[in-house]
């Protein structure tokens, strides 16, 4: 494993912990429980908003989860080839 991926996945952790943070700011949440708390609260968002059936939402609010992993993940490593030139 390069430097590289070591970065974006770095970058990818303190991504999502941020986003899991920022949706859960102001909840009376236990830190262990934020993971399902922001899957829940998204799912819900979605659904609501949408008004797309529950499984849809629950389907979609893990994809998002995803694409927001591996967003951080490339922006990481995008940052680390700029700060190294290669």
């Amino acid at each position: 494993m390069n430097n590289r991926k070591r970065t974006g996945i770095i970058t990818a952790v303190l991504g999502i912990v941020a986003f899991m943070a920022l949706f859960n700011a102001g909840s009376p949440t236990a830190i262990i429980d934020w993971p399902v708390e922001t899957y829940m609260g998204l799912a819900f968002t979605i659904g609501w908003l949408s008004n797309v059936p529950n499984w849809l939402a629950y389907v979609l609010a893990a994809v998002v989860l995803i694409l927001i992993i591996v967003g951080f993940y490339k922006i990481g490593s995008w940052v680390y080839g700029l700060i190294v030139r290669r």
